[in-house]
């Protein structure tokens, strides 16, 4: 079997097991092509390398002056593609095991304040026609149940549990969780839903947040511009609202008013802790802004700016 075959049946894997989206599917092809090219150009296939022929492309990838995530990005590709490899016998070893990716940066998730959250969801309320009930729906369920917006679009008509205030949520690779969500964001969906249904016709119907698009149901791009217009209706600047940046808002806020880690990767759908962790230098770059603004002794100096609270 070639090389371009063994790229194959990965993606079909990550399509069929881990129920991967098709822009990370695209993402893994490009990421492999990339290191075949550089396979080829040394004469052999993009499933024979071995741990030198790695290194020696890690090395290449940071003489071109890629950024650290990036670089990231293509070595776990690169890792998971032999991974499969080996799991599924095509070679006897994993080359990639001794294999070190470039350390990165710790970046803090951009949250809106909880008075522009509320801002945001009387704007999008205020838009006129279906798009209003639509984007008052979606930022409502974005925020209160810290959906990404892939898990919102696909949500099923079905999805809104209404005897026990939960929402059934598919995220990523198939799994689902239930998490809580208010009796006011399930009312604007179910209106919402009433509202697009005899619009979108027979294809939306089995769909939460139905429309006329080829896949039945709401769009990622529509639900950003949903999402832009109600943010320039707030007065917010809509670079800086997103479906994304709901839902580290959602985290935010929980975490500020008492969540613990453990609850917060459980209603996030986070497989591994250390992701959810990331909120905790949220909380505490808020809490030395907080120490700064109003301890007595900060403005006689006593408290440095930036001091360690930990």
């Amino acid at each position: 079997m070639s090389g371009a075959h063994h790229v194959e049946s990965f993606l079909e894997m990550l399509s069929a097991e881990r129920g991967a989206a098709r822009n990370t599917l695209a993402a893994y092809k490009a990421d492999l092509d990339d290191f075949a090219g550089y396979a080829a150009a040394r004469g052999f296939a993009v499933h024979q390398a071995d741990a030198e022929a790695l290194r020696g492309w890690v090395r290449q990838l940071a003489g071109a002056g890629y950024a650290a995530r990036t670089q990231a990005r293509r070595i776990s590709a690169i890792r998971q593609f032999h991974r499969f490899l080996a799991r599924e016998g095509v070679r006897p070893d994993d080359p990639t095991e001794l294999l070190d990716s470039p350390r990165l940066p710790a970046s803090l998730p951009k949250a809106l304040s909880e008075a522009e959250v509320e801002a945001l969801i009387a704007a999008a309320a205020a838009l006129p026609g279906r798009r209003g009930a639509a984007a008052a729906a979606a930022v409502e369920l974005l925020y209160c149940s810290g959906l990404r917006a892939s898990e919102l679009i696909a949500l099923p008509a079905g999805a809104l549990r209404e005897e026990e205030g939960l929402v059934a949520v598919r995220g990523k690779g198939g799994k689902e969780r239930l998490v809580p969500v208010s009796a006011r964001a399930r009312d604007l969906a179910l209106a919402a839903r009433t509202e697009a249904a005899e619009r979108a016709g027979p294809r939306g119907a089995r769909w939460l947040f139905p429309s006329r698009a080829a896949t039945g149901h709401l769009t990622r791009q529509s639900l950003a511009l949903l999402l832009k217009e109600a943010a320039l209706a707030a007065g917010l600047d809509p670079a800086r609202v997103s479906p994304h940046v709901l839902r580290h808002s959602f985290a935010s806020h929980l975490l500020g008013r008492g969540a613990d880690l453990r609850s917060l990767q459980l209603l996030l759908g986070h497989a591994d802790i250390a992701t959810t962790q990331i909120y905790t230098k949220v909380l505490e770059s808020r809490l030395k802004t907080l120490v700064e603004t109003h301890h007595p002794l900060a403005a006689s100096g006593g408290v440095a700016p930036g001091a360690d609270i930990g």
